[in-house]
């Protein structure tokens, strides 16, 4: 067994950076070693930031070099498939960022060549799994106390649309948050789908905002999903879960993500402050994710409870799914079978 996981992170954009300075800070059993970039000076400042790492102009480079033992994949969509393989052949793990693929195809791809090697190795970072709050509502459900679950309301609001994007990649960027998430509490796979919009904000014109998305899993229960992208006020997650004797929340204090964030109430008022973004409210999230990886990578195995090859893939046929009802008048669509995916049926 390792003593110390020499990590490597590919990519220095948002996650990377994140990933790095959450490494600098002190993961048990972690050392960041490598950092892969085309933008050398970007890389650079990240390294000297994070404690120094020896630099790479590319992933691959980094994965062939031996000088790590594990690697975060933390880069534009489109290449996250071909590195993943690359960290395959190399007998790495990796946990490789959402979305494992751009497609479907290209994410069964990748499944099946995991499926094919001698002991697993990917994990993909749906982190929301790891958040106290998801967590807790889980494990109440698993308790039966609230009887059986009927309903789930979320939603999901961001401050600004990332800006050149349509419509679909509202539900294939913003909302596979809620596909991973909602059948991982339910013990459910999504069957079935429905897209559907109403009045559109008049404050993006590049996408419909907002959306509202139908889901029924194979035990009949709905979840409902509102995304709206382009909120403006701040970064929004909410979660309601429907129960036979009761109703349970996420907490519903945004401020109390991050301990210097307060609730103030003066002057017949009670005012709180929303993050920018996901970061500060999925902070502990991420901590607890990258740590479980450690963890599971020095004793060859996967984290418990993260997202697998088979559980991305999922979110992306979901995903894929709703985007053909929405492009076919917010049909009804069926959710085609991971076994009928991975054997080429669609």
């Amino acid at each position: 067994m390792l003593t110390d996981l020499r990590v490597g992170i590919i990519g220095t954009g948002v996650m990377g950076a994140d990933h790095a300075r959450n490494l600098a800070r002190g993961v048990r059993g972690a050392a960041l070693t490598a950092i892969a970039d085309a933008d050398a000076a970007r890389a650079n400042a990240l390294a000297q930031e994070a404690g120094g790492a020896i630099i790479y102009p590319s992933g691959e480079e980094m994965i062939a070099s031996g000088q790590v033992d594990a690697v975060i994949i933390a880069v534009p969509d489109p290449l996250h498939a071909p590195l993943t393989r690359a960290c395959f052949e190399a007998g790495l793990p990796v946990l490789c960022e959402k979305p494992l693929a751009p497609t479907a195809v290209e994410a069964a791809d990748v499944v099946r060549a995991h499926r094919a090697l001698e002991r697993p190795l990917l994990t993909v970072g749906f982190m929301r799994r790891f958040d106290p709050g998801y967590r807790a509502m889980r494990a109440r459900l698993a308790s039966g106390a609230d009887g059986a679950l009927l309903m789930t309301h979320s939603v999901h609001r961001n401050v600004e649309a990332y800006p050149g994007q349509d419509s679909s990649a509202t539900v294939t960027n913003s909302a596979v948050h809620e596909i991973d998430i909602l059948p991982w509490l339910s013990g459910h796979d999504i069957v079935e789908v429905q897209w559907a919009c109403g009045r559109a904000s008049s404050l993006i014109s590049e996408r419909h905002d907002p959306q509202l998305l139908l889901l029924r899993d194979s035990a009949g229960i709905l979840h409902t999903v509102e995304l709206q992208v382009h909120a403006r006020y701040g970064y929004d997650v909410r979660c309601e879960l429907v129960c036979e004797r009761a109703s349970v929340e996420l907490p519903s204090v945004p401020a109390l993500v991050e301990a210097d964030e307060l609730v103030v109430s003066s002057d017949l008022a009670r005012t709180s402050a929303y993050p920018a973004d996901w970061r500060p409210r999925f902070a502990a999230a991420y901590r607890a994710e990258l740590s479980a990886w450690v963890d599971a990578a020095l004793h060859g195995r996967l984290p418990e409870d993260a997202a697998t090859a088979e559980d991305a893939l999922r979110t992306t046929v979901v995903a894929e799914a709703l985007v053909r009802s929405m492009n076919d008048g917010g049909r009804r669509v069926g959710v085609p079978a991971l076994d009928d995916v991975l054997a080429g049926g669609r």
